[in-house]
């Protein structure tokens, strides 16, 4: 072969190559995560962009989706708000991704909603929220009130005879407006207003000296207490240290946790945290084979058998699987058919059942109460009988009870009962 030959073989194959990877990369699906990996919340959002790596990997050994294989683009909005609707818009604009799996504070999620509906983009959330909205572009697979913070009152009040509240939460959206359907529900159930002290605290707070004593001193009034915690990321790390320092036992004022799981834990010395609880829809602890499969496969991807899994994990590991079917479904990972295809799709969870997305965009969980143990994970000590619907509006806001959100006949995320009206396709 001629040295001018030669020359034009290498850069055919060159071109070949870059043609190979080009329509290689064309041909990928691109899955986005977009998860705090520094700032406040990193304490419980890395372990999500974690299993999402994981949760991808798995699908890719299965020979992707339709034949295609998916990549992961990975993003750190770092626990700023509004650089989570910058990331969001990187994702979809500069990256193409075709989903976004993502968010975990209302605030974060609240940010990035005008993205994904302006450019038509879908997104999973993964973390129990205080509802009250449900559109169109997002498919919300973590726990809505009702899955949630009414169920746990509800245990506390029939099982540990609880008859003070307080509502201790982060300074933000889903505490405050949690709170607000738990002040209203408490006060439907005979609950007095002077027997309900509500606290609220900025995001990373670290000086509970005073809260605490606080809550006992509300506490020593002779009636039962509880506190129900919508406290967030890293500051429930000095907060739990500070009710072991002043000896608030589970026994004296039970803790009731909506944002605290086995990933938070992982980091504390539970000794003096032990019988305090946390409500969610998946524990660690969980004895059932799929749950086994999991933990061995996610400790297995991680390289660590000290690695924990916990309910918004779940919610991922379930998002994950119900946008696989409806893109398998669809035939295509184009959004418009993806969001048609998601209702009515089924799949296991992780407790032994299944979960299936509903026409308002929420799914069906177990709701279950779990006690801290010495070892960090939880005894589950109560579960509903069955599957609890999300609801996307609480029955408990006047404002709220006469609506409801159907896209799949109404088409509409806040549809009036009453006057028969949707307020509005984008809520």
């Amino acid at each position: 072969m001629t040295f001018k030959a030669k020359t034009l073989f290498k850069a055919g194959i060159a071109s070949l190559l870059l043609s190979t990877a080009a329509f290689a990369q064309e041909e990928t699906i691109k899955v986005g995560v977009l998860h705090s990996l520094s700032g406040t919340m990193a304490i419980s959002e890395t372990t999500l962009k974690d299993v999402m790596l994981m949760l991808i990997d798995e699908q890719n050994k299965k020979g992707g989706i339709n034949g295609k294989m998916l990549e992961a683009v990975v993003v750190d909005p770092a626990s700023d708000w509004p650089l989570f609707a910058e990331k969001a818009r990187e994702l979809i604009e500069a990256n193409d991704v075709d989903v976004v799996f993502g968010c975990w504070t209302s605030v974060s999620r609240k940010s990035v909603l005008p993205v994904f509906e302006e450019l038509n983009s879908i997104l999973f959330y993964p973390v129990q929220y205080e509802g009250e909205e449900s559109q169109r572009n997002v498919f919300y697979t973590g726990a809505a009130p009702n899955q949630q913070a009414i169920p746990a009152v509800d245990y506390l009040m029939a099982e540990e005879g609880v008859e003070r509240w307080v509502l201790a939460g982060t300074d933000y959206v889903y505490p405050r407006t949690t709170n607000k359907i738990l002040e209203a529900y408490l006060i439907g159930k005979g609950v007095a207003p002077e027997d309900i002290m509500i606290n609220y605290t900025p995001f990373g707070h670290s000086d509970w000296q005073t809260i605490v004593s606080d809550i006992k001193t509300f506490g020593s009034a002779g009636k039962k207490t509880a506190v129900v915690s919508t406290i967030n990321g890293d500051a429930n790390v000095p907060f739990y240290k500070e009710l072991g320092n002043q000896g608030v036992s589970a026994e004296d004022i039970p803790v009731v946790a909506f944002s605290v799981g086995e990933e938070e834990l992982a980091g504390l010395d539970t000794t003096p945290l032990v019988g305090h609880l946390a409500a969610w829809n998946y524990f660690m602890s969980v004895d059932t084979p799929e749950n086994a499969e999991f933990i061995e496969t996610w400790q297995t991807f991680i390289g660590s058998e000290e690695r924990v899994t916990n309910d918004p994990m779940e919610a991922h590991y379930i998002g994950f699987n119900m946008w696989v079917k409806a893109v398998e479904a669809a035939g295509t990972t184009e959004a418009d058919a993806v969001i048609d295809a998601l209702p009515g799709i089924e799949v296991p969870n992780l407790t032994g059942g299944t979960s299936v997305m509903l026409a308002n965009h929420h799914i069906t969980k177990p709701v279950l109460v779990g006690e801290i143990q010495d070892d960090g994970q939880f005894d589950v000590v109560w579960e509903t009988e069955g599957l609890v619907e999300g609801d996307a509006w609480s029955d408990f806001l006047p404002e709220s009870a006469v609506l409801t959100s159907d896209w799949v006949e109404l088409k509409c995320g806040n549809y009036n009962t009453e006057t028969k009206t949707c307020g509005g396709a984008s809520n």
